[in-house]
């Protein structure tokens, strides 16, 4: 089969489209053939060099795919040759093929293209795991989430909205419109507004009860002091870098608490545990037109380099696909 490889880490350029080993399930395991994969910034990492598979994952990048299923290996019940599915994986889903662990499986939900599927596992899998198990998210709360127009940004704005919480979002102010009509009920212009003043504001100074945020140490004081009392801050990525310091006063204040949480490096029982949480609380909202995948574009596999510049310059709107054959 072929996949995207990365010989040296760089730039987009770095990705080259060749031939590479066929995947064999192992027990517990089914071979995937992809019809498209979603493009992460834990991709652009691993490109990089910053991000390495776990041990026993694929060396191709690619966290999540849709396709067919081809191959069922011993020990998987419930699945079968010809389904259509989307997974979540360790890697590898930047190729033709690619073995997943069958409780990493998802049925294409209905109404939903198989192709754009592959825009649904990761984004789902971890706003799930990260607004309800650890932010505790309730209707009423007022939800903040950075990166409005990003993958999971698109996905947090519907899955809070649907839940009944009131979103705000920060976004570029020309993706506000569309992150509107995806739910959000006030939007922020990071480059231009302070986004505490403008929770203040939106909530006459009750606060942000959840916090979901993908910067890290640059927004580590600000979200804090953004946060309501009780108030949960997960935070999901490090765009603005690793280290910060926390005034833990200000944390005991407001009896808040800061989390922080990955997906990729869990063991296969927690990623279970979790994607039997989307499909069983997730997936009903979807299948009711609440939730809809949001896809900026398709590309070609053959063109994942430009797909990583577009990811990159932030100018895109949800999840970026690469699309196989």
């Amino acid at each position: 089969m072929r996949a995207i490889t990365i010989p040296q880490p760089g730039g987009p350029d770095a990705l080259i489209w060749a031939e590479v080993p066929d995947p064999e399930p192992g027990p517990g395991e089914v071979i995937v053939d992809v019809r498209a994969a979603g493009v992460n910034r834990a991709d652009l990492l691993q490109r990089q060099g910053h991000y390495p598979p776990p041990p026993g994952a694929p060396e191709y990048p690619g966290l999540e795919c849709s396709g067919v299923i081809s191959a069922v290996g011993p020990e998987v019940t419930g699945w079968a040759i010809g389904q259509q599915v989307c997974a979540l994986l360790t890697g590898g889903g930047y190729a033709e093929r690619v073995a997943v662990p069958a409780e990493q499986l998802l049925p294409v939900p209905g109404g939903v293209d198989l192709v754009d599927a592959a825009a649904l596992p990761e984004v789902a899998c971890t706003v799930w795991s990260n607004l309800l198990p650890v932010g505790r998210l309730h209707s009423g709360d007022t939800l903040l989430v950075h990166g409005g127009g990003s993958g999971i940004g698109t996905f947090a704005i519907q899955f809070g909205a649907a839940l009944g919480a009131t979103v705000l979002t920060t976004a570029r102010a020309a993706k506000h419109p569309r992150l509107r009509e995806l739910g959000a009920a006030h939007t922020i212009d990071y480059r231009e507004q302070d986004f505490v003043e403008e929770v203040r504001r939106a909530t006459d100074g009750h606060g942000a009860d959840v916090v979901l945020d993908i910067m890290g140490a640059s927004y580590l004081g600000r979200n804090v002091a953004a946060l309501a009392t009780g108030g949960r801050l997960v935070v999901i990525g490090l765009q603005g870098g690793r280290k910060a310091e926390l005034d833990l006063g200000a944390l005991l204040t407001k009896r808040a608490s800061v989390a922080a949480t990955t997906l990729r490096a869990r063991p296969l029982s927690e990623k279970a545990e979790i994607v039997r949480g989307v499909r069983d609380e997730v997936w009903p909202l979807i299948e009711a037109g609440r939730i809809r995948p949001v896809v900026d574009r398709r590309l070609p596999i053959s063109e994942a380099a430009e797909a990583h510049r577009l990811v990159e310059s932030n100018d895109h709107v949800g999840k970026v696909l690469l699309t196989v054959g």
